[in-house]
């Protein structure tokens, strides 16, 4: 065996054992571990995908000295590989540019720990996306949904809590109808292992037997997964825990928590269930009417909502089901644009979030109104934020463009599919335009919010606040800090650092935008081998 086939292993325990060291070392210390893992994660990653895509196959890691059925097993492939490097792209980056956020909205004894479950839900995420083991993939949604309520409550204010226990309760319902799902497959399968299931599923399916079961399970799972991406109408956590959280933390939950799920998914639908079983299942259509259903009332839901950051939660419920709506096409095209519009959603809403804390300096949100002239005033985050704006309405050369095409194109073969995809593609792309450019229209006026401390300042980034500290005030439902101006203000090298994130996050969307065939080629090339 290559040394080179340990890395998804690696890349686990490498943030494990990194989430079980930051929890005994101190913030400082914490914060270099935390990174450092991540970036070597992240090298791991490109390595590994670089080596399988020059291959071109997939290879299967045996945990162990037990062979199947007894043994757990890593799958690597090259549609592995570049979720890895996704996710490990975005959760460096946030961690990195957020270190102004963390240091002022987080308490001094709690930063090692917020680091810790860091790493915790990328080692979670990338168990995920590599395992070959249906009640592996169980136990590590558990350790996701616990890393993604710590994300949340880490600031410990009344709001945060509540956000957080709201997830808690809607993400167990859906781990609770995904462990349902697990054990009737076993006990109609005898195992655990996907390509195991998947070949006893297919003699259950050619035979007749279970076919009643086999939809009830297909369901349950689904559906469990669904409600764990926060898929419409299961969304209601979604704008509270995104907009009352820490910058990094709503980076990380809006651009690749809810996606891993729906990696799970794609998982379940190629290499546990059978492609083929599960359209029999008439599953793919209940996907594809709910992934329409998101698409429009997220959209419409953000018209609505008059503050930045929760316009931009919203959002992702719209842009999730543009995802579902590519799964539900039924379709291998489908499925590639489907997974070619998580990569871009995740990198684009994580920059979002990541520029959007220049514009609420002192509050945890702020009124799309009071953007009025901010673009002026910090003229690389609003450079940034416009250009992930227009690539979540899909305009030209950015990497939303070709996500809307490749979707659009998949439709084509699809009977009344097609006619009812390109049309909520339309409507939802006017309603993008709508309070998308409602926001880079305010940013480039005069006038308006004033959030900046001094206003020589062209960087000055948000300050979260506990709503115990004696300073903060209550105003519009929104809460505002009173923090000292040297602690309310970001140091130069924090502004730095936030500003090169943002930048590379902009570039990497272009670049996909502008030459987006390599990735179709590797996510095509790579589906090909996912069964």
């Amino acid at each position: 065996m290559d040394f080179i086939m340990n890395f998804p292993f690696f890349s686990i325990m490498i943030c494990m054992l990194a989430a079980l060291s930051t929890f005994m070392l101190g913030r400082k210390a914490a914060a270099w571990v935390a990174k450092g893992a991540l970036f070597i994660t992240l090298i791991l990653s490109i390595v590994l995908t670089a080596w399988l895509h020059a291959s071109g196959e997939s290879f299967v890691y045996m945990m162990g000295h037990f062979p199947a059925p007894w043994g757990n097993e890593i799958r690597a492939g090259e549609l592995e590989g570049v979720m890895a490097i996704f996710t490990s792209v975005i959760a460096l980056l946030s961690i990195v540019s957020g270190r102004f956020s963390i240091r002022t909205g987080i308490d001094d004894t709690k930063q090692n720990l917020y680091y810790l479950i860091t790493c915790l839900m990328e080692a979670s995420l990338l168990a995920l996306i590599y395992t070959n083991d249906i009640f592996t993939g169980y136990v590590f949604i558990e350790i996701n949904t616990i890393a993604g309520c710590g994300l949340i409550m880490i600031k410990n204010t009344g709001r945060a809590v509540a956000a957080a226990v709201r997830y808690m309760v809607v993400s167990l319902v859906g781990s609770g109808l995904f462990l349902i799902g697990t054990t009737l497959l076993y006990s109609v399968t005898g195992h655990l292992l996907m390509q195991n299931i998947n070949a006893s599923v297919a003699c259950l399916a050619a035979d007749g037997s279970y076919k009643v079961t086999l939809t009830v399970i297909t369901a349950l799972m689904t559906v469990g997964l669904s409600i764990k991406s926060g898929l419409f109408p299961f969304h209601l956590w979604i704008p509270d825990a995104y907009a009352i959280s820490v910058m990094p933390s709503s980076a990380m939950l809006s651009g690749m928590v809810s996606k891993g799920y729906i990696f799970l998914l794609i998982k379940l639908i190629y290499r546990v269930i059978g492609f083929d079983v599960f359209e029999s299942t008439g599953v793919f259509d209940l996907i594809f009417i709910a992934g329409i259903a998101a698409m429009i009332m997220g959209s419409v839901a953000a018209i609505r909502s008059g503050y930045l950051r929760r316009m931009t939660a919203y959002s992702s419920v719209s842009q999730i089901g543009y995802i579902f709506m590519g799964i539900g096409i039924a379709n291998n095209a489908g499925v590639v644009a489907a997974i070619f519009h998580i990569i871009t959603h995740g990198l684009t809403k994580s920059l979002l979030f990541m520029t959007a804390e220049s514009f609420t300096a002192g509050k945890e949100d702020i009124e799309v109104g009071d953007l009025k002239g901010l673009g002026h005033k910090h003229p690389v985050s609003a450079a940034a934020f416009t250009a992930a704006a227009l690539s979540i309405v899909g305009f030209p050369l950015f990497a939303g463009f070709i996500a809307k095409m490749l979707l659009a194109n998949a439709s084509f073969t699809e009977g009344w599919r097609m006619y009812v995809a390109i049309g909520a593609i339309a409507v939802s792309t006017i309603l993008n335009v709508v309070y998308f450019f409602r926001c880079i229209i305010n940013l480039y006026g005069f006038g308006g919010f004033d959030g900046a401390k001094d206003d020589s300042d062209t960087e000055t980034s948000i300050t979260v606040q506990s709503e115990e500290s004696s300073s903060a005030y209550h105003r519009n439902g929104v809460y505002v800090s009173a923090q000292s101006d040297c602690d309310a203000a970001p140091t130069r090298c924090e502004k730095s650092v936030h500003g090169i994130c943002a930048i590379i996050l902009a570039v990497i969307n272009l670049y996909i935008g502008v030459a987006p065939k390599l990735l179709t080629a590797i996510l095509t090339k790579g589906l090909n081998v996912f069964n």
